[in-house]
């Protein structure tokens, strides 16, 4: 009989945060998969946990879950940890879980600590629609089609950042998406949890000529419908409101739809359209 995969959430700060069920699991399975081994052990100690760990890390990954789908379907339950957190989110973990699918592996969940969720409920932003972004991409080109792409999104943006990179990302987030406001939650959980709830211009400000330290998430509000649907609207009233009628004539409306279109475009009222219409004529 194969054995199974747990993921299981592992503190992001306070050792406290861990549930009973993932210290049972932790105990109970035959290997426990760690993304860095010297910094769980640790965790492991502190709660007398002795399973036998090894290690599973980016630079792993895909020949490392090879391995450890074999020792599932020969019947090894084992345990995925991360450095903090929820496996998977932001980890190699989702390498490891595609492949027990592939195998027909079993994998189940064990909720616990998450710093993006944490975030998100402490900032004073929406949740009901909210954007994970975790880690903007080092390639040059790549991270800048990511932050084009973030000035148009309407829900909560949530992003990860390590200390020593957060001015730079700061900076850029201003220049792409403009002085939105944003809270920034530092060392969550942990004794010195610290959140700031202001604008990205201020934030750059404030921490000008200051050490920053602690993994950072950001939490930025996202921009509103009326403000993409007026960039929309700006947008036309490029054209005249004749070429703007051609348009619509060419794609083979009548002038009536096409003057209803046009409204519609522009955010004004048909009769306003008629009335330029004949002042042009």
């Amino acid at each position: 009989m194969a054995g199974q995969l747990y993921l299981c959430a592992t503190p992001i700060g306070n050792l406290e945060d861990i549930t009973l069920r993932v210290l049972n699991t932790l105990k109970s399975v035959d290997l426990i998969a760690a993304e860095d081994t010297r910094h769980s052990i640790k965790l492991l100690n502190h709660f007398g946990i002795k399973t036998k760990m090894t290690s599973y890390h980016e630079y792993n990954k895909v020949d490392k879950a090879v391995y450890l789908v074999h020792q599932m379907e020969d019947g090894m339950d084992v345990a995925l940890i991360t450095d903090a957190g929820t496996p998977g989110i932001s980890d190699p973990g989702e390498e490891l879980v595609r492949q027990c699918h592939n195998a027909g592996i079993k994998v189940t969940s064990l909720p616990g600590a998450c710093a993006c969720v944490t975030a998100l409920t402490i900032s004073g932003k929406p949740t009901r629609r909210f954007c994970f972004e975790a880690f903007l991409p080092t390639d040059k080109k790549e991270r800048k089609a990511v932050l084009n792409q973030l000035k148009t999104e309407t829900r909560t943006i949530i992003l990860y950042e390590a200390p020593h990179r957060l001015k730079r990302t700061l900076k850029e987030l201003l220049q792409e998406l403009g002085n939105r406001n944003v809270t920034l939650c530092r060392e969550l959980t942990k004794k010195y949890e610290d959140y700031k709830i202001t604008t990205l211009e201020d934030l750059i400000e404030y921490y000008e000529s200051k050490e920053i330290r602690g993994e950072c998430v950001l939490v930025i509000e996202g921009t509103s419908f009326k403000k993409l649907e007026k960039e929309v609207q700006e947008e036309w009233k490029s054209i005249s409101v004749k070429q703007h009628m051609e348009r619509y004539l060419d794609q083979g409306m009548t002038k009536k739809e096409a003057m209803k279109k046009v409204a519609k475009d522009r955010g004004v009222g048909k009769r306003e359209i008629y009335q330029e219409l004949i002042d042009v004529e």
